[in-house]
């Protein structure tokens, strides 16, 4: 079947209440007979971890297929994962260091390139380094440069790009649960009786989760679906109520939610007084978002806001998504915490079909999280509870006050405004591409740029950010190296090497490795402080620092992880066999002993001592936090009229590095495109295929104009395309020539979704 045409494949209907049935997908560029092994792994293409096998042949990899046992995918694979897991692997990857000269970038040998980088690394103080990191390695080499940077350098500057796309899910989660971890589990959409999509294309960015949907819908006792979104697509397109708020009002709707909620009589007050805190704020606040003034503000229909209320207040069993439509916008960690607030309202969590999954953005997004490659302490520790340091410090065997920890760690806004200012000089970037993905691309080269900057770039391409660096270093990539990785429903899947890597390509881990012994960081007993130097090693490691936090390890090992399926933490003595859903028992890890933060003003941004959390006596409670609709930075004008989001394609992957390698994904989207709504590309005279350019105070791009699909007043551009392909003088093709270099105050994630543009025929 062509998976280009067919994204989601063919239907398997069932009842609800019964297992997703098995359908193996597969695709290959030799026979079948002709491969000469497979090996275990799980896609990396986006943030569901589809469990496959790799094809061998004479030493390449030559294909996936689905693995049918597995519970994240029951054998399906997406058309990301179909074509564009494998098919980049020998298409101009970096083979040897790369160093910068007066005449630009050489190759060189990785003594030469690691002498180059340790030498500035020494010659700095720590505060003067920063690493940003992905949502893409594997979870070894993540908690490996979590070390390095708290026990080796002592830094508090590090983050990865999944500050841009799952930042939000965390600070929400720890805000009303007190730690980051996914309550719901994938299951629940075998039985819940509604489905919520907030701000989620689950056709686009997750397309097996989406054929799971799709099931359950073409079955008996369909779920009804509510879609949050202010697009068209193939999931609003299906529910049965389509909600499409103006971009930046979300706060707004879901404070009209609640409102129906508490007005119709459908909250259980004895769940929210046995297991909440915060009831009275919350009713006082939304007390004034009657759908009436829902509908001005957002720009929807007050009945449709009534009968979404309906749905939830009358349904046995709601499964509630979040993603980017949220996410990113400025207001982000507030409106998530009220979808939150929505199930702990009716007591709908950690039940069959009750639950909340805040998505992750990149595969390996909860990785960053748990180990502390995003800024956070390893083990959902707090930053702000002494006893959390100690524990590290013993763990690590090295003193307390190496351990950054006297401000919240760096976010990844802030690193690179550092970096601007000067006050960091050394920046280690790996495995992401910040010269498309972040915001305001014409601020990102210019301090890409810098004489003042030594810049490292680790990944398996020269793209267009490794194009900046003072030193390159060529990494392996998926199928090349061994290692696990946990997916946005907490299931762990063991990814086993396939085959070699090209050149002299080195594993991430290895590189770490490499310059942890080269800087010669040392415990306080003047043993290396990195103890491990295999991936096995390292997850073991991992285990002990996982021991008796929420997401605990410590019963998993490489060999359990051989098994048919992935593992879902906490997986201990007592869960041999993993945790399904979190919160069961509706006692919550907000114990000021326990907790993975204090929680913060969601106006401001502003931390919630320990003293005053402590004074809450929170109890197991979980948080119902309030927050009025505020305006966002920037609307509407004379000059802007329209409001531009940015996006997702189901056909590409983050900057297009695999997927734009491979050949039928190019085909199907070769191009950048821009979508209006038909009222707007009538009034400014354009038809399906004109190119047009979009502009606002900040900068431009240029892509073809698609005709329908945003509601009127809004210009929706997919993220993905940059550079590296573009022909010489073409236009800027980037949707973040023109995005806004301001976050969230809370979880500090981009607004990405909001920003004031004109369009006009290019």
């Amino acid at each position: 079947m062509n998976r280009v045409e067919n994204i989601w494949g063919v239907r398997t209907p069932h009842e609800r209440g019964t297992e997703w049935p098995e359908r193996v997908d597969q695709e290959l560029a030799v026979a079948e007979a002709e491969v000469d092994r497979w090996v275990q792994s799980a896609c990396v293409l986006c943030s569901n971890g589809c469990a496959c096998d790799i094809a061998v042949k004479d030493g390449k990899m030559v294909g996936v297929r689905g693995r049918a046992g597995d519970r994240i995918n029951h054998g399906r694979l997406g058309p990301k994962g179909l074509y564009a897991s494998w098919q980049w692997s020998d298409q101009d990857r970096l083979t040897h260091p790369l160093v910068r000269t007066s005449e630009g970038l050489r190759q060189a040998t990785w003594d030469e390139a690691m002498g180059r980088i340790v030498e500035e690394s020494k010659k700095r103080h720590p505060l003067k380094q920063g690493f940003y990191t992905s949502g893409q390695l594997f979870l070894e080499e993540y908690y490996t440069l979590a070390v390095i940077g708290k026990a080796g350098l002592g830094t508090p500057h590090m983050d990865g790009n999944t500050r841009l796309c799952t930042a939000t899910a965390a600070a929400a989660l720890k805000e009303t649960f007190g730690s980051d971890g996914q309550p719901g589990s994938y299951e629940d959409i075998e039985h819940c009786d509604a489905l919520f999509l907030f701000g989620h294309n689950m056709a686009a960015t997750q397309t097996v989760l989406w054929s799971r949907v799709l099931d359950r819908v073409e079955g008996p006792d369909a779920p009804v679906i509510v879609a949050v979104d202010p697009r068209d697509t193939p999931v609003t397109r299906l529910a049965d109520v389509h909600l499409a708020p103006l971009p930046g009002s979300n706060q707004a709707l879901m404070n009209g939610l609640i409102h129906e909620l508490i007005e119709h009589g459908y909250v259980d007050h004895d769940y929210v007084a046995r297991h909440t805190i915060g009831y009275d704020e919350l009713a006082a606040t939304v007390a004034s978002y009657e759908p009436k003034q829902v509908a001005e503000i957002c720009g929807v229909n007050a009945v449709d806001v009534q009968h979404a209320a309906e749905i939830f207040g009358r349904s046995e069993r709601v499964l509630s998504t979040v993603l980017q439509g949220f996410y990113q916008s400025h207001q982000a960690t507030a409106a998530s915490c009220q979808v939150n607030n929505l199930h702990l309202l009716r007591g709908l969590i950690g039940k069959p079909g009750c639950g909340v999954l805040q998505m992750n953005g990149q595969p390996t997004a909860e990785n960053t999280r748990e180990c502390g490659a995003d800024g956070d302490l390893p083990g959902f520790r707090n930053w702000a509870n002494p006893q959390h340091i100690d524990e590290l410090a013993k763990l690590w065997n090295v003193d307390r006050l190496k351990i950054p920890h006297w401000a919240p760690p760096t976010h990844a806004m802030q690193l690179w405004r550092y970096v601007d200012q000067g006050s960091i000089d050394f920046l280690w970037i790996s495995a992401t591409n910040p010269a498309v993905s972040l915001p305001e691309l014409p601020r990102i080269r210019d301090i890409l740029s810098r004489e003042d900057l030594f810049l490292v770039v680790q990944d398996g391409f020269l793209t267009e950010t490794a194009q900046y660096a003072d030193v390159v270093l060529p990494a392996a990539l998926w199928g090349e190296k061994q290692g696990t990785f946990t997916n946005a429903s907490r299931t762990v899947h063991l990814s086993e090497q396939a085959v070699d890597p090209p050149g002299e390509a080195r594993s991430d881990l290895d590189i770490f490795l490499d310059y942890a012994r080269r800087m010669d960081f040392r415990d306080a007993d003047g043993e290396p402080l990195i103890g491990w130097t295999t991936p096995e090693e390292a997850f073991e490691a991992w285990k002990e620092c996982t021991r008796g936090r929420p997401c605990d390890y410590s019963g998993l090992t490489y060999d359990a992880l051989r098994g048919a399926s992935g593992i879902p933490w906490p997986c201990t003595d007592d869960a041999p066999e993993g945790t399904d859903r979190l919160y069961e028992d509706s006692v919550f890890p907000t114990e000021p002993e326990t907790c993975e933060d204090y929680g913060h003003d969601l106006l401001t941004g502003g931390s919630t001592t320990p003293e005053k959390y402590k004074a809450l006596n929170p109890g197991g409670r979980a948080f119902l936090k309030a927050m009025p609709f505020t305006e966002p930075p920037e609307w509407i004008s004379s000059a802007y009229p329209l409001i531009a989001t940015t996006g997702r394609s189901p056909y590409h992957f983050h900057t297009r590095t695999k997927t734009g390698r491979s050949p039928q994904l190019k085909q199907a989207e070769p191009k950048v495109w821009v979508e209006l709504s038909a009222a707007d590309a009538a009034e400014l005279g354009v038809a399906e295929g004109n190119q047009v350019r979009v502009e606002s105070a900040r900068g431009w791009m240029e892509g073809a104009a698609r005709i329908g699909g945003a509601r009127p007043g809004v210009v929706f551009v997919p993220f993905h395309f940059g550079y590296w392909d573009a022909t010489e003088g073409a236009p800027p093709s980037a949707a973040n020539e023109f995005t806004l270099t301001e976050w969230d105050p809370v979880s500090k994630q981009p607004i990405y979704k909001v920003v004031a543009v004109r369009v006009r025929k290019a």
